[in-house]
């Protein structure tokens, strides 16, 4: 059985459907479908030399990789390779093919450091360190039962806050994009990322296809956006927080943990029954709020680096 690594061809069905099916298998935590992907790799920054990878056997998608440079980063020659094999068709070569056409690649785009999330499972550490990968920080997911567990009633709103959609920002995003820049610029990471690029926000973050603007809920304050929890859904019963964040001047006031509440209350009433959420494990403040709603880590990822040269 032969295996060949080449790129996801984005109009053909087969390919994206495969993508999405080795994806859900490996990674259960995170929504994939065929027009997310799509759009991941069509709307991604130009500089971003963004790539999506497979890996087929005998006609059958069996891995995936996404890579590309951290444009957005103040500190240049930054890429990424996020490596995926379906848990079926491991030790068959793919990851392994994926790995090095994914670096050869960012090598000759100008990368100098080499940056992979990996699952926190034996076998897949293994694979990272036998190619060359450190171990930095770790991240986990984690899950709610939506349907059968009991979220805590909804806190009632600082005086002067009122809870919105991001569905009320349809007409003029903007002030959404400024709060989502401030926050992305403190979260956690060994990658610091700047949001300047407003258009490039709107197509890559604002009209994601996974975006629920409906179950998105933004805490506002003085007319503007001062908190959100953004919400992801495919369409099923699986609902993502993508991002939980409040503005440095007003941290400290419980508008976080008020607006994912908020949220989940929405994804539950809209029929949504299983809720997923990612944090930084050094992330305390996010980490406390989930435990409070009831979340329970469901899996571990671990950030790997590697210098070229």
């Amino acid at each position: 059985m032969t295996v060949i690594v080449r790129d996801l061809r984005p109009g053909v069905r087969a390919d994206l459907e495969g993508f999405a099916r080795v994806r859900h298998a490996a990674l259960p935590y995170i929504l994939f479908t065929p027009d997310s992907i799509v759009h991941t790799l069509t709307r991604s920054h130009p500089d971003a030399r963004f790539r999506s990878l497979v890996a087929e056997e005998d006609g059958e998608v069996v891995g995936t990789a996404q890579v590309g440079l951290a444009h957005d980063s103040p500190e240049p020659g930054q890429g990424f390779l996020n490596v995926y094999v379906h848990p079926d068709r491991t030790r068959h070569g793919a990851g392994g093919l994926l790995a090095r056409t994914a670096e050869e690649y960012l090598a000759g785009e100008g990368a100098t450091k080499l940056f992979a999330w990996v699952l926190d499972e034996p076998a897949n550490v293994a694979f990272a360190e036998r190619h060359g990968y450190a171990r930095r920080r770790s991240a986990h997911f984690l899950r709610l039962d939506l349907a059968h567990g009991t979220l805590p009633p909804l806190p009632a709103a600082p005086p002067g806050v009122e809870l919105r959609t991001a569905a009320d920002f349809a007409d003029d995003p903007r002030p959404l994009f400024e709060l989502d820049a401030e926050t992305v610029a403190d979260e956690p990471s060994d990658i610091d990322t700047e949001f300047t690029d407003y258009e490039a926000w709107l197509a890559e973050t604002w009209r994601h296809p996974l975006l629920n603007r409906e179950l998105t809920t933004v805490a506002v304050s003085g007319g503007r956006p001062v908190a959100f929890s953004l919400a992801y859904t495919d369409g099923g019963t699986r609902y993502v927080t993508a991002m939980t964040g409040t503005a440095r001047a007003h941290r400290g006031r419980g508008l976080a943990g008020l607006a994912k509440t908020d949220s989940l209350h929405r994804a539950r009433a809209a029929g949504r029954t299983e809720a997923f959420t990612g944090n930084d494990a050094g992330n305390g403040p996010m980490l406390a709020i989930n435990k409070r709603l009831g979340y329970e880590v469901c899996a571990t990822e671990v950030r790997y680096v590697r210098e070229l040269g």
